[in-house]
């Protein structure tokens, strides 16, 4: 039987592994160097993406600390007084109300005071 080549799938494969490496400094341009350098960008961007989620979630609650101390109440209290109001906004778009419309979200805060 004769012997078969990967010719054009190797060479495919590799194309794809230096377009990914480029812009790489040094040897990252050669394949073997290219590879190792892109499996551990992608293993970075993977659990970046997980701390990026966390650092958003610290900044929502950092800015609906103070936009709640703003109107006479805790983080804590905050948070407990919607869950007991029965008001279902995540902390995203509290932040986000916090921020660019601050008398909606003192009336959010009411709301939740009055419902306790």
């Amino acid at each position: 039987m004769p012997h078969s080549v990967s010719r054009t799938t190797r060479k495919r494969r590799h194309k794809k592994i230096r377009k990914l490496a480029s812009g790489y400094w040094g040897r990252r341009k050669n394949y073997r160097q290219a590879r190792v350098a892109v499996e551990r960008a992608w293993r970075y961007a993977w659990f970046h993406r997980a701390l990026r989620k966390r650092d958003f979630r610290r900044l929502w609650i950092t800015r609906l600390s103070a936009a709640a101390r703003a109107n006479g109440v805790t983080y804590s209290n905050l948070i407990n007084l919607l869950k007991k109001g029965g008001i279902e906004l995540n902390r995203k778009s509290l932040s986000e109300l916090a921020i660019r419309d601050p008398q909606a979200f003192s009336k959010v805060v009411q709301a939740a005071k009055g419902a306790k």
